[in-house]
């Protein structure tokens, strides 16, 4: 992983308290990942939801970008101990995937998956009700390709390498399987709050 950017600073009481254990507040947006961004041209892009094998949806950009929007404000947490506080995401969410393709999530855990093969484990239960989003832009722009764009998953609440960049698609498996950094000795679900960084926390 590589980063940039990340200054930190002493919180005040305000940012106290939305500081999980651990974390400082940063005004950057250190950017991380395990090599150079890919270059996606979304001519090419497809997003696929897939239960194991067999797909069930897939969307090109054209029509994944006519379904409808959603936009949301908050904090966001990496792993590397730096929070961002107030970004702006727009997107959309997990629930609306799942109305566009007419189907009810067929397991309770699946794989985020994305173009530079990197992939990590999220629960059902942390992407419905409004949860997490396929985010394309972010602060009013569209997602810039070392944030992860054109479009990432965005799971504000647990830290942020679950929030897959440049994602391709979302797998349905039947148990919990470990990902990219999962399988390195990060932990399964990743709760900042409980500072989950590593399997044995």
């Amino acid at each position: 992983m590589s980063t940039r950017g990340f200054t930190g600073r002493r919180p005040g009481a305000d940012a106290a308290r939305r500081l999980p254990p651990g974390q400082s507040e940063t005004d950057d947006f250190p950017v991380l990942s395990l090599g150079p961004a890919p270059r996606i041209d979304t001519a090419n892009w497809r997003f696929t939801l897939r239960h194991g094998s067999r797909p069930l949806k897939i969307w090109n950009w054209e029509e994944f970008n006519a379904l409808p929007r959603t936009t949301w404000r908050g904090d966001i947490h990496c792993v590397t101990t730096w929070s961002k506080f107030d970004t702006v995401w727009e997107g959309v969410t997990f629930d609306d995937l799942l109305a566009a393709a007419g189907i009810a999530a067929p397991t309770a855990y699946l794989l985020a998956q994305s173009y530079d093969d990197y992939d990590t484990n999220v629960p059902v239960a942390d992407l419905v009700n409004g949860q997490a989003m396929v985010a394309t832009h972010f602060n009013g722009a569209p997602l810039e390709p070392e944030h992860g764009g054109p479009a990432r998953l965005l799971v504000p609440h647990l830290y942020f390498w679950k929030s897959a960049k440049w994602v391709s698609g979302l797998k349905f498996t039947e148990r919990d399987e470990a990902g990219f950094w999962e399988l390195r000795g990060y932990h399964m679900r990743g709760d900042p709050w409980r500072e989950q960084r590593y399997s044995d926390d």
